[in-house]
């Protein structure tokens, strides 16, 4: 019997790569849209579904249960990125964020559990950051509430451990995807104390984006958890330098390495 998927984020960029190399391995995929009815050309089964609403959560996971009569794995990877210098974020923009960000995974996850229970198995995969394990210029509220579900990964395990159910994160550095075209991010406001350094930033950030790594990679390393018999806390993908940062943070003085940050955003 195929393994059952459901990817929230399922219509582009890293949902989209992910939901196709696993159709094509043999699962049966189903992905989210708040809008699936825009994406009619897509190659895995769209339904609709928004990480902000409960009730829309709600009845995605019922109508997958009713076709399919059980849910294998789920993959967490809806999320929305946001720049801009924190003093100068809407407070409406930074809630929104945490509402997609980490309430919305929680609520999925929520749904999901009862059927995993029932089934006595499961796999709930949510996708994070690299950004999510350390505090970033301009990318603070991004970083905070990637770095929160990564948290709250490791309570879940140990409270859903006894229902042969397993939770872990995946958090990717930068990939080529379109995450910028939705992105929230705070105008470059004329006589702001924070134009010139933030500008300066917000152009690297859709720099490194554009010259991110194949979103394959991520696809890759899902298939490579799925089929790991006892997945770990945490997997991270991308590029190398990217993930050795995460190790320079546990391993260096505080200050050492924010000035490392310091540098690197040229600050």
């Amino acid at each position: 019997m195929s393994k059952v998927v459901l990817i929230t984020g399922g219509s582009s960029g890293i949902g989209k790569s992910i939901g196709e190399f696993l159709s094509q391995k043999g699962y049966v995929v189903y992905g989210t849209s708040r809008s699936p009815q825009r994406y009619p050309d897509s190659k895995i089964k769209l339904v609709a579904l928004d990480v902000a609403d409960v009730a829309s959560i709600d009845a995605a996971i019922k109508m997958v249960v009713d076709a399919e009569g059980h849910i294998d794995v789920l993959i967490n990877n809806a999320g929305a990125g946001i720049t801009g210098p924190i003093e100068e974020i809407p407070n409406e923009e930074i809630k929104r964020n945490f509402e997609t960000n980490l309430f919305g995974p929680i609520n999925v996850i929520k749904a999901t559990l009862p059927q995993m229970r029932e089934q006595n198995s499961g796999l709930i995969i949510n996708i994070t950051s690299i950004a999510g394990y350390m505090g970033l210029p301009y990318r603070g509220i991004y970083s905070a509430s990637k770095g929160a579900l990564e948290l709250i990964t490791e309570a879940f395990r140990m409270e859903i451990k006894d229902f042969n159910i397993h939770m872990t994160n995946l958090a990717p550095g930068d990939f080529a995807t379109n995450i910028a075209a939705g992105r929230y991010h705070a105008p470059v406001t004329k006589g702001s104390p924070y134009e010139a350094k933030y500008g300066a930033v917000l152009n690297a950030i859709d720099e490194d984006v554009d010259s991110g790594n194949d979103p394959i990679m991520v696809s890759h390393m899902i298939f490579k958890i799925i089929n790991t018999t006892n997945p770990k806390i945490h997997y991270k993908v991308g590029a190398f330098m990217q993930k050795f940062s995460i190790v320079l943070k546990r391993i260096l003085p505080d200050k050492v390495y924010e000035k490392l940050l310091l540098n690197h955003y040229k600050l």
